[in-house]
C-alpha cells in the first residue's frame, strides 16, 4: 500500500495509507457518526469541498452499488478512515469502495486514529486540512492548505446544481405499491445539491418534479404553474446565495405550498428576514436527537449542515417547531399564517431513521389544500 499524509491547519501531521485516487486535495474536514449508509455519505452533494472522516471503523465491509448513489456525481474533496477497507461481504455489493473511490477520483487516506480526529474537530472546532498521496514534501503540501479559503462566504450551490432543468421518475427502492398512483400535484424543486432520495418520496407521493437549476428566477417558477415549491439542500454558505434568497422572497407573497430541507431551510429563513451563523463543527450523523415543539414527541434524525439559523434573527412570522436536543439549535420552522415550512435535518433519511418523513406528508396536505383553494377560484 502506498503512503499517504494528512496535514490540519494547526500544523498536525498523520501518516496512513492511500486507497482511492492518488492526488492531492484541500477541504474542511468534517466528522460523521453514522454507522451505515456510508455510500450515501460519499455521494451527497452537500459536502462539496469537504473531507468526511467516519467515526464508525468499518466503512466498505459493504461494498457499493448503483442504487445507493445520492446524486450522479461525487463532490466531497477527500475521505479519512480507520481502517483499510477488507473484502466487502453484502448481497447487493456490485463493487468494492476502494474501487469506487479509484473510478471517482476520490483521495482517500486510512490507518488514521479517527477517534482522536474527532475529539480535536469538537474540542477546535472544524479544521481545513490536505491529503496527499502523491507528494510527500511537507512545505508542498501546507502551501496547498493555506491556499484553501474555507466553506464561510462560499457559494457552492450553483456549482453543484444541474445546469439544466429536468424531470425526474423513481420510485423509492423497494416501493412498488405506488405503481398506479395518479399524480395531481406539480412540484417544482430547486437543485442546491439535492439527494435523489428526497426526489424518490416526492415521486412516490405522487408528485409530478420539475427540478430547475439553482439560478433559476422566480418567474421562471410560475411558467410551470407549480402547486408546491421545494427547495433542496446543497452545500457551503447559504448567505452569498442571493439569487435564490430573492427568488424565495417573491414566492413568500403568494400562497403557493413551500418546503425546505437543510440548505433549503437556510435560505428561506434568510428570505424571511433571518440571519444564519457558521457552527463549530456542525451536525453530521444519523443518530441526531431533534424534538417536534408540537408533538412533544423526541425523534432521531439524519443530519448534514454547518450553518445554523440564528434564533434571536428570526421575525414575527417564523415559528419554532423542532429543536436540536444536542445544543438546542433550531431545526425546524414554519410560517405562522402562511404555508410556508422547512427543516434543518435531513427527512429523507438515506441514510439514517425516518422518524421525520412525515414531513413529505404535511408538505402534501399543504398542496391539497392550496389546489382546492385555486378550483373555488
Amino acid at each position: 500500500m502506498q503512503k499517504s499524509i494528512l496535514m490540519l491547519e494547526n500544523g498536525e501531521v498523520f501518516h496512513g495509507y492511500s486507497i482511492g485516487y492518488k492526488d492531492i486535495v484541500v477541504g474542511e474536514i468534517v466528522f460523521n457518526t453514522a454507522l451505515t449508509g456510508y455510500q450515501e455519505i460519499i455521494t451527497d452533494p452537500s459536502y462539496k469541498n469537504q473531507i468526511i472522516t467516519f467515526t464508525y471503523p468499518h466503512i466498505g465491509n459493504v461494498g457499493v452499488n448503483s442504487e445507493d448513489n445520492e446524486s450522479n456525481d461525487v463532490y466531497i474533496s477527500g475521505l479519512i478512515l480507520n481502517e483499510v477497507p477488507t473484502k466487502q461481504s453484502n448481497w447487493r455489493a456490485q463493487d468494492s469502495l476502494k474501487n469506487f473511490l479509484v473510478e471517482n477520483k476520490v483521495v482517500c487516506i486510512a490507518g488514521i486514529d479517527t477517534r482522536y480526529l474527532t475529539s480535536l474537530i469538537r474540542e477546535k472546532g472544524s479544521l481545513n486540512a490536505c491529503i496527499s498521496s502523491s507528494n510527500f514534501d511537507i512545505e508542498y503540501i501546507k502551501k496547498e492548505l493555506v491556499g484553501f479559503s474555507g466553506i464561510e462566504g462560499s457559494d457552492l450551490a450553483k456549482v453543484v446544481s444541474t445546469k439544466e432543468k429536468y424531470t425526474f421518475e423513481e420510485y423509492e427502492y423497494g416501493n412498488i405499491s405506488h405503481k398506479k398512483l395518479k399524480r395531481p400535484y406539480n412540484v417544482v424543486a430547486y437543485d442546491f445539491g439535492v439527494k435523489k432520495n428526497i426526489l424518490r418520496i416526492l415521486y412516490s407521493m405522487g408528485c409530478n418534479l420539475t427540478i430547475v437549476p439553482a439560478e433559476t428566477s422566480a418567474n421562471e417558477v410560475m411558467k410551470y404553474n407549480p402547486d408546491g415549491i421545494f427547495l433542496s439542500n446543497g452545500p457551503g454558505d447559504p448567505e452569498p446565495c442571493k439569487y435564490a434568497i430573492e427568488s424565495i422572497k417573491t414566492f413568500f407573497k403568494n400562497e403557493i405550498p413551500i418546503f425546505g430541507i437543510c440548505l433549503g431551510h437556510q435560505l428561506m429563513s434568510l428570505a424571511s428576514g433571518a440571519r444564519t451563523r457558521k457552527m463549530s463543527h456542525g451536525h453530521h450523523g444519523a443518530n441526531h436527537p431533534v424534538i417536534d415543539l408540537k408533538l412533544n414527541k423526541v425523534l432521531i434524525t439524519s443530519q448534514n449542515h454547518g450553518f445554523v439559523v440564528e434564533e434571536k434573527s428570526l421575525p414575527n412570522s417564523m415559528e419554532i417547531t423542532h429543536r436540536s436536543l444536542f445544543d438546542n439549535t433550531i431545526q425546524g420552522l414554519k410560517h405562522k399564517t402562511k404555508p410556508f415550512f422547512s427543516f434543518q435535518g435531513h427527512p429523507e433519511a438515506s441514510p439514517g431513521p425516518q422518524d421525520v418523513k412525515y414531513l413529505f406528508e404535511n408538505f402534501i396536505v399543504d398542496m391539497k389544500k392550496y389546489i382546492c383553494q385555486k378550483e373555488k377560484i
